[in-house]
């Protein structure tokens, strides 16, 4: 098999392909469902309260952190579960790791959120 057989040629292919890979990803990951539903709370709150311009791009920013890093969790397990069927501690390991990150960005981002709503409010 060619290394290039996957490589996009053209921006627009990259475009499509990315697109695939996002409504993908939307229409069979539990997690990135539960994580556009919070990201469509957060905003409608942030609205109703009023946020700063400011604070709304760190929202923003924090929303897609989060839904990238599980795109990319999404990416790893996929990836582990097609190099190996069998049970593996590395290939527990890669996955659980790839977990790790997006639960931890989603704990910065709940309590940096937390703090731009208490600035807000009071």
């Amino acid at each position: 098999m060619s290394q290039h057989k996957y490589k996009n040629k053209h921006f627009g292919a990259s475009v499509r392909a990315a697109t695939q890979g996002i409504v993908k990803s939307f229409k069979t990951e539990r997690n990135l469902k539960i994580d556009l539903l919070m990201a469509i709370l957060v905003i409608i709150i942030s609205c109703l309260v009023h946020i700063s311009l400011t604070h709304f791009m760190i929202v923003f920013i924090l929303i897609g952190g989060v839904i990238s890093l599980e795109l990319m969790n999404t990416a790893i397990e996929q990836t582990v579960d097609l190099v190996t069927e069998e049970w593996h501690p590395l290939a527990k390991a890669a996955k659980d790791m790839a977990a790790g990150a997006v639960w931890f960005f989603s704990i910065i981002s709940a309590i940096i959120y937390m703090m731009i709503l208490y600035d807000t409010l009071s």
